[in-house]
């Protein structure tokens, strides 16, 4: 059974008991802060890093999309090369939850890049399959990426 096709059910009256996971991953990127940055705020670099089709205005309260839009949300704080914050959510999230806060920092190191990750609020019964897709669609294309650009 596909959990996202059945959302928590409730009575009437009942208020729906939303229960959320906070995910952590530290990576490392081969390439500058700024570029890294750049590969997530620009649609044309994100769509070349990760192989899905995105878009972006990058500005606060700009709107953005990713994976041909399976993933939307906007910008609610940026600092190049520094910081990027996102509302966060795609076409699955389960009815009723808000959008998800996303954050990377960006940290430069010898070799490369060290991205922070912290994506809170996300949905308890979505967490897994996001923890394993955020290495397998944006961590290892990225690498190869940017590996690539040298």
């Amino acid at each position: 059974m596909n959990t996202l096709d059945h959302p928590p059910k409730k009575k009437r009256g009942e208020k729906l008991e939303l229960k959320f996971r906070t995910l952590k991953q530290k990576v490392i990127i081969p390439a500058d802060p700024d570029e890294v940055y750049e590969a997530f705020i620009d649609g044309k670099k994100h769509s070349e890093a990760t192989g899905g089709k995105a878009t972006s205005d990058p500005k606060v309260g700009g709107k953005f999309t990713a994976w041909d839009g399976y993933i939307f949300g906007k910008h609610v704080g940026l600092e190049k090369g520094n910081k990027i914050v996102q509302e966060w959510s795609t076409t699955e999230w389960p009815k009723g939850y808000p959008p998800s806060i996303f954050e990377l920092r960006f940290k430069k190191i010898d070799g490369g890049t060290e991205i922070e990750m912290i994506h809170s609020k996300v949905p308890e019964e979505q967490a897994e399959d996001y923890d394993v897709g955020w290495k397998e669609h944006y961590w290892k294309p990225m690498k190869k990426y940017f590996k690539n650009k040298k």
